[in-house]
């Protein structure tokens, strides 16, 4: 499939050298680029043996199969505006537009900013030009594998609904659509690179990915519900004539080339003309101003910015919280060094964020989907939580807060950074092991859990303490177990792409989740107080006991987790 996408990318070739570029060496460029692309090895279900890593040539496929499942969300508004088209595909494109873009941030921001190639292509005689548009054009080709799959479901219900003149028309605008996103995301990397130093730019980026993540999700959850309302039934084009200013309405204008009659605002066909020329404006544009500049700040991103003392600057003590609750929460001083270590390494990892993050948004969005799933007024669905033990599911949910957090701890793509560890005097690497495990409940789950608190004493009032102080143990107990047994590793010391087996994998997640469930139905059909008493202190001495097991692993026990992983 990449050899047809580069036959078809480098047709234009005099468009390319009238840019500037270097035609001959975009194409190689390009090339290299593709193989890489689809030699990334899958380790998913893998165990990994150094030895026997194999490579996958099939990512283009895996791609296109996500891509169709992904598209079947993309259909609500054509949907929707059966009956309008050019308010259906407004929504259509709008929709794809801003999730297309949120996702060519964070999925492909390292693709338009690989600093690897200061070291490979800036050294040799190729111009700003050539580089800038090799990796524009290469996100065009990431785009259009991402976008042709996820656009064959729409594709086919336009089809449907608007016969084979639909079908043939569908994918102009899908191709200039590609290109609109493609210069908003080029725009936002250069007002960014702008605002902010070079050295903070990634950081900013991992932002992006953070909000995308916790949009797309919300997204997938309520869209469907969204689409059961009356309000769009309600709808008039004619209202939002503002739309017609919008690069999407105008994408949408081009079904007046097909059907002219059912243009209900004024100048729709002029407006089809602009979606026509507006995407090689952007293009022009960016690569003949933009390329230059952008080439120096990438340049830039990696290199060590050293700047002079300021006159009079006050010196600035930094944050020595970690070490106050380091002190406060570990005896050890090897607890208290994997304390530090976890809470400073966990600030400072944009993948650690990347994954961890997201899951905060993930239990309250999940919560209120389950309840707001039924079609009741909102100011009538606390009066109905109030009268149920619903609070329990939530206190129950934070569950994945901490797992995510203590087991993504684990992981680093430094990981053969972690030599130091056996180099050092301890005699049980279980006492860094409990620090670090302290740092992820302190630093994300207690915070957590109090906002999740304050909630539920909020709706249930005060008699729901008990049960706060039962779930939470009980949750704790339940992450220590799955470390424990699944995940007993020192901080920040395996490698990113670690897989057990499918069938091991398997195993622990359903006794996991029998586990996990035993508890909380034990919790849920408690109806005496003395009885919740009970048992939270039965979960104490559990936690207890658990805990001086787990922070008395020795190396050899450690030796024995790694080499089953």
């Amino acid at each position: 499939m990449n050899k047809i996408l580069l036959y078809l990318i480098m047709l234009p070739k005099g468009l390319w050298k009238r840019l500037g570029a270097d035609v001959t060496q975009l194409k190689a460029i390009l090339s290299v680029k593709l193989k890489m692309d689809d030699r990334k090895p899958l380790t998913m279900g893998r165990p990994q043996n150094n030895a026997k890593k194999k490579k996958s040539n099939y990512a283009s496929t895996l791609t296109f199969i996500v891509g169709l499942f992904v598209g079947v969300m993309y259909v609500f508004p054509l949907i929707m505006f059966e009956s309008e088209p050019y308010m259906g595909l407004f929504s259509f494109y709008t929709m794809l537009t801003v999730l297309l873009t949120f996702g060519l941030i964070s999925d492909f921001s390292n693709v338009l900013i690989d600093t690897r190639d200061k070291l490979i292509i800036f050294p040799k005689p190729v111009n700003d030009r050539t580089i800038f548009l090799s990796r524009a054009l290469h996100i065009f080709i990431y785009f259009f594998r991402s976008v042709f799959p996820m656009s064959v479901i729409p594709w086919i219900l336009w089809s449907y609904l608007h016969g084979w003149k639909g079908a043939l028309w569908f994918p102009i605008p899908m191709l200039l659509l590609t290109f609109i996103c493609l210069f908003l995301v080029m725009g936002c990397y250069m007002l960014l690179l702008k605002l902010s130093k070079p050295e903070r730019f990634k950081d900013i980026i991992s932002y992006f990915q953070i909000v995308f993540s916790i949009i797309l999700f919300t997204t997938f959850y309520f869209m469907p519900r969204l689409s059961e309302s009356n309000i769009f039934e309600q709808f008039n084009i004619l209202t939002v004539e503002w739309i017609k200013y919008t690069p999407t309405y105008w994408l949408a204008a081009c079904w007046y080339w097909i059907e002219p009659n059912a243009a209900k605002i004024q100048g729709t066909g002029w407006l089809s003309i602009l979606a026509v020329f507006t995407p090689f404006i952007m293009l022009w544009v960016t690569v003949k101003f933009f390329a230059p500049s952008f080439i120096r700040k990438i340049s830039a991103i990696d290199g060590v910015e050293v700047e002079a003392p300021k006159k009079n600057a006050k010196k600035v003590k930094s944050s020595k919280l970690y070490l106050t609750l380091g002190s406060v929460f570990n005896r050890t001083a090897a607890s208290k060094a994997g304390f530090s270590l976890a809470w400073l390494q966990t600030a400072r990892s944009r993948s650690f964020k990347l994954k961890v993050y997201p899951g905060f948004a993930y239990v309250f969005v999940y919560f209120f989907y389950i309840f707001l799933s039924g079609n009741v007024p909102f100011d009538e669905v606390l009066d109905r939580m109030a009268d149920s033990k619903s609070h329990l599911l939530l206190l129950y949910m934070t569950s994945f807060v901490l797992l995510n957090t203590v087991t993504n701890m684990n992981i680093t793509e430094q990981y053969k950074a972690s030599w130091i560890y056996y180099s050092s005097p301890m005699e049980k690497p279980g006492r860094m092991m409990g620090g670090a495990f302290k740092a992820m409940w302190v630093k994300y789950y207690m915070p957590f859990v109090i906002v999740v608190s304050a909630f539920v004493l909020y709706v249930w009032g005060i008699g729901a303490v008990i049960d706060i102080i039962l779930a939470t143990t009980n949750v704790t107990v339940y992450v220590l177990v799955l470390m424990y047994f699944g995940n007993r590793y020192l901080p920040f010391s395996m490698p990113e792409q670690m897989k057990t087996k499918v069938g091991t994998a398997i195993v622990k997640m359903i006794a996991a989740m029998l586990f996990m469930g035993c508890m909380g139905a034990a919790h849920y059909f408690l109806y005496f107080l003395w009885l919740k008493i009970l048992l939270a202190l039965l979960s104490i001495a559990m936690l207890w006991t658990l805990w001086d097991s787990y922070t008395n692993t020795s190396w050899q026990q450690l030796k024995m987790a790694e080499d089953a992983a």
